[in-house]
Parts: structure tokens; C-alpha cells; sequence
């Protein structure tokens, strides 16, 4: 990725996420530069769900500040807890159905940690919380979901926007946040720091 002028700050989204993109556009928002950070997000021993979200976050953060200077960098990262178990992604079937099997008829948390750098240096830094719960998936509903393929890549191993929507009844807290970013948080770091919602780049 070349790194981007420093004439004037821009925007830069720390990450591949096609859904983040969308979330930003959703509330007028369009990066000036998409740049995917790659670190190693594997947690490190006894690490809380909580705690690899915020340090996954801002890693992402500064290795990208480090490409693209004098610039807004924000990253996120969104970790599916059940207790203190961190959930992967799903990276395989049998991945996926371990992950939807832990959350079948109970309540879990997402978290979801952003870091916004501005160019002068001041950072923000949110943990966002929502608390989701799903029915007791029969067998039947757990193949079918498995064999749509949507589950991949997904923390836990499901998405909310699609097809995993009819295994919710209930969410508390914030919606976008359980799809990839915490939308209200993130206008809210971004005006904080001089980056008003709605001003593109």
C-alpha cells in the first residue's frame, strides 16, 4: 500500500472488512484508504476476551499510523466471548459447528474495541459491548446454516446480518457493533478527535 500525502488529513480504515466499509458509508463516511493491517490476532495465554479486543485494535492502529503519517487511522477489532473463551474464526465446518453449538440457547457477548489515531498524535480509544442470545438450534436449523457456507470467516461463526438474524430473539446494546463496528462509538470518537461523520476522506 502507498503511503498517502500529507497535504491534508484523510481518513484512513485500518482494515479488509467489507462490512466496517459498509457500516461507515452507512452513516456517510468514506475512507480515503482501506489498508489492511496484518498482525498476528492469535490470543496469548490466559488473555480475556476484552483485553485481546483493545490490544488487536490498536495494534492494527499503529501498524497502519506507521504507513500512512500525518493522517485519521481507525481499527477495530470485534471478539466473540462465551464467559472468558475468546471464539475464532471460523476457518472450517467443523470450526463453525464447535462455535455454534457453544452459543445454541445461551447468551453471549460481543465486543467490540476501536482505536481512532489522529494526525497530531491524541488517540481514542472504546469498548463496546452487546450482549446477544440465541434459541437452542436443532439439528436441522444447524446443518442448513452450515451448509449456506455464510459462516466462514466469521467470529463465532455466524453473521447477524444474514441468514444467523432468525436464531436471535433478543439483542441488548448495540447492533452495528455485533456486525463489525459500533457506528454510534465511532461518529462520537471521530467528531472527538476533529473528524466529523459525514465529511469524506
Amino acid at each position: 500500500m502507498t503511503p498517502t500525502r500529507l497535504d491534508s488529513p484523510r481518513l484512513v480504515l485500518a482494515s479488509a472488512s467489507p462490512r466496517r466499509l459498509d457500516l461507515l458509508r452507512q452513516i456517510g463516511i468514506e475512507p480515503a484508504v482501506v489498508d489492511a493491517a496484518d498482525i498476528d490476532e492469535s490470543p496469548r495465554g490466559r488473555e480475556l476476551p476484552a483485553a485481546h479486543a483493545r490490544r488487536l485494535a490498536l495494534a492494527k492502529a499503529l501498524a497502519i499510523m506507521a504507513r500512512h503519517p500525518g493522517h485519521f487511522v481507525l481499527a477495530a477489532d470485534t471478539v466473540v466471548a462465551c464467559g472468558r473463551r475468546i471464539l475464532p474464526k471460523a476457518t472450517d465446518a467443523q470450526v463453525a459447528r464447535e462455535c455454534l453449538s457453544l452459543l445454541s440457547g445461551r447468551r453471549h457477548r460481543v465486543l467490540g474495541a476501536v482505536t481512532l489515531l489522529a494526525p497530531e498524535g491524541r488517540q481514542a480509544h472504546r469498548l463496546v459491548t452487546t450482549a446477544v442470545t440465541f434459541k437452542r438450534l436443532s439439528a436441522e436449523e444447524m446443518e442448513n446454516y452450515l451448509a449456506s457456507g455464510e459462516w466462514e470467516g466469521k467470529a463465532g461463526g455466524y453473521a447477524i446480518q444474514g441468514r444467523a438474524a432468525q436464531f436471535v430473539p433478543q439483542i441488548v446494546g448495540s447492533y452495528s457493533n455485533v456486525v463489525g463496528l459500533p457506528l454510534y462509538d465511532t461518529a462520537a470518537m471521530l467528531r472527538g478527535l476533529g473528524f466529523a461523520p459525514g465529511r469524506t476522506g
